[in-house]
Order: C-alpha cells, then sequence, then structure tokens
C-alpha cells in the first residue's frame, strides 16, 4: 500500500483542498504516515514568500509543492517553475481559488485542472501515477570502450551536427537559471536526486550496432556535444536487477551522466532493430497518438509508454509519437534523416491539457 504524508502549515486558501485531498489520496488507497519508512508522496504545503525545501531520504520519494496565489498567474509556467527549484519538488500544484489548481512539471509541462466539486478527486487521479512510478536513473560506467572509438565516429559527428541544428532552429528552450534561484547547497541536492548536471531540454542517440548506441549527456547544452565519453555516451547494456544504465567508456575521461531518458532509448531500439537512431525534443506535431499520462522523465512507466506507442506505430523505424504536455520522440534512419522529415511540420509551442 503506498504511503503520504503532509507538511507545513496549511494557510486558508489551502484549508478546505488539503482536507479533500487527503480523503482523495485514502480513498485511493494511499495510507498517511508520519514516522517510518520514506512515503512515496510528501505534499509539501509551503508559503510562496518563503517556500521551505522539502530534503528527501529516499529518491523514490515523489515531492508535490503544494500552495496557492490569489489570482491566476499572468504566465503560468513562468511564474509557477522556479517553486520546483525553490521547494525541491517533483511538481508544482499552485491552488487558485475559484479558478482551479495548475501543474507545473520539471519537463515544463504547464496545466490548469479546473475549479470543480470532484476538484480532489481529478488532482489525486492525476497525481496518483507520477507519484507511484520508478525511477531509471542510475548509471553504471565501465572503463571498457574499445580504443578506435575514444575519438568518436562519424555517429557522434552527427549528433553533435545535429544538435547545432536544433538550436539554430530555437528547439533547445533555454534552462530556467537554477543557479540564480537556490543556494549551492539546495543545488547540489537537486543534481544528486534528479543525477543530473543541470537542467536541459531533449535528446539525441544514434544506434552503433545490434546492442549499443551513443546517446548524449544530461545536463549538456545540446548545440556543445562535442566529447565523446563526456558529452555523448555510449550506451551498452542495462542491468535491470539493479535498475542501472551502462556506459562504456574511455579512460582518462571525467563522463557525464546519460541522459535520464536513457531507459526509453533502450527500449525502443530493443524492439525494434530497424530503428538508427532517436530524437526527443520539446516539440510538436499534429495528429500524432500521444501518451495518456505525463510521467517523469527517466521513469520505466513513461519508457513503456513512448516505446508501446512507437511499436504500435504503421512503421516504427519512422514515426514520431508525442509525450503528454511534455513533446515529441522521432524514430528514423539517422538523426539528419528524422529532422529533415519532421522539420516542416514542428510546432514549437507544446499543447497542454
Amino acid at each position: 500500500m503506498p504511503s503520504f504524508t503532509i507538511l507545513g502549515e496549511k494557510d486558508e486558501a489551502l484549508a478546505g483542498l488539503t482536507h479533500n485531498l487527503v480523503a482523495a489520496l485514502e480513498g485511493h488507497g494511499f495510507e498517511r504516515t508520519e514516522n517510518g519508512s520514506p512515503p512515496e508522496l510528501v505534499l509539501n504545503l509551503v508559503d510562496p514568500a518563503q517556500p521551505r525545501p522539502f530534503r528527501r531520504r529516499a529518491r523514490g520519494t515523489f515531492a508535490a509543492a503544494l500552495w496557492s496565489l490569489p489570482a491566476p498567474p499572468g504566465d503560468a509556467l513562468r511564474e509557477t517553475y522556479p517553486m520546483l527549484v525553490r521547494a525541491l519538488a517533483n511538481i508544482s500544484l499552485c491552488y487558485v481559488p475559484g479558478h482551479g489548481v495548475f501543474f507545473t512539471t520539471m519537463e515544463r509541462g504547464c496545466y490548469l485542472v479546473p475549479e470543480g466539486p470532484d476538484l480532489a478527486e481529478t488532482v489525486v487521479a492525476r497525481l496518483e501515477p507520477l507519484a507511484t512510478s520508478h525511477l531509471v536513473i542510475d548509471n553504471e560506467f565501465r572503463r571498457d570502450l574499445e580504443p578506435e572509438l575514444w575519438p568518436g565516429d562519424d555517429l557522434t559527428r552527427e549528433i553533435g551536427q545535429v544538435g547545432r541544428r536544433l538550436d539554430r532552429l530555437g528547439l533547445l528552450p533555454a534552462p530556467f537559471p537554477v543557479e540564480d534561484l537556490v543556494s549551492e547547497r539546495d543545488l547540489r541536492q537537486i543534481k544528486r536526486l534528479y543525477s543530473i548536471g543541470g537542467l536541459s531540454y531533449g535528446n539525441l542517440s544514434a544506434r552503433e550496432d545490434a546492442n549499443r548506441f551513443w546517446m548524449s549527456a544530461s545536463g549538456v547544452d545540446k548545440s556543445k556535444l562535442d566529447e565523446p565519453g563526456r558529452d555523448i555516451l555510449l550506451v551498452s547494456g542495462y542491468d535491470a536487477a539493479e535498475g542501472k544504465i551502462v556506459l562504456s567508456v574511455p579512460p582518462g575521461v571525467e563522463p557525464r551522466r546519460v541522459s535520464v531518458d536513457a531507459i526509453e532509448h533502450w527500449m525502443i531500439y530493443r524492439a525494434n532493430p530497424e530503428v538508427g537512431a532517436i530524437l526527443h525534443i520539446h516539440a510538436w506535431v499534429e495528429g500524432i497518438d500521444a501518451t495518456e499520462i505525463n510521467y517523469p522523465c527517466g521513469t520505466a512507466e513513461l519508457a513503456e509508454s513512448v516505446a508501446a506507442l512507437v511499436a504500435a506505430a504503421p512503421d516504427p523505424a519512422h514515426t514520431v509519437v508525442g509525450l503528454r504536455n511534455h513533446g515529441i520522440t522521432a524514430t528514423g534512419e539517422s538523426l539528419t534523416e528524422i529532422l529533415n522529415r519532421i522539420e516542416p511540420s514542428l510546432l514549437l509551442q507544446v499543447p497542454m491539457a
């Protein structure tokens, strides 16, 4: 049975919603706990003027920052996103009485759940699958990359070229200035919790052979994918028992962590031998099939959802699928082929629902 706890003090605006959220969580099988093992979900009630961050004892705890504003924000994403960082939260739930709850995710998803008699039930129904999903973001580095690949190859050079092209097309949205929003200590906590070197969007990969693929690193500027083994990593395996992505790296290089979406790419490549490359960007294409739930990046559930959509496509080797409130994943023969094919149809604004 999943558990939850509530931290912080309710203000007048949050009192009724918090009470109803507790009832809805218990109706969904969550057990409220105050002590013992870390809960799956923490509702951290924060003061927007002085948010108190929640510091996890376990990475598997999903933290939701619950707070209120008296009126709807003018720019919902820009005004609510900083709370994720300030409260060290996985998701921001901003309640505006009479309007509803704005959901804001680390992946820049931002949408309104409108006010109504079943608001708390609707919020919990959207929150539950996110809070109970499973991260697959640990890396195992093995210094076994063959010497001929130490300087990279045609695939790593193409990854760098396509990264620069994405930048010219405006498809690499600028990260929020995290360093300006939190203390050095909290920034270290964010990097530890999410296994990232910074907040960066999109990722690229290309198949090296039947069992391996090159992929962009986490937190690196995708327009500056320069050094193999550091900025571009060779994924050579997946240790399912340990939940770790296995990476082959050269000696003498301090590797970055691979993109948190490596598990998604791993599943797609394994199930579809004809796929030669995968591109994920925060853009959209009209008329595509999309995931039903906006699972967090790096979770097995998101990977399985996207891989299932790819497998169900008429041509899995040349398809585009949507990640709800997030972006697209596209497969193709090469990264250049993918971008040439989808560029005319790309919409920079991802629809939110």
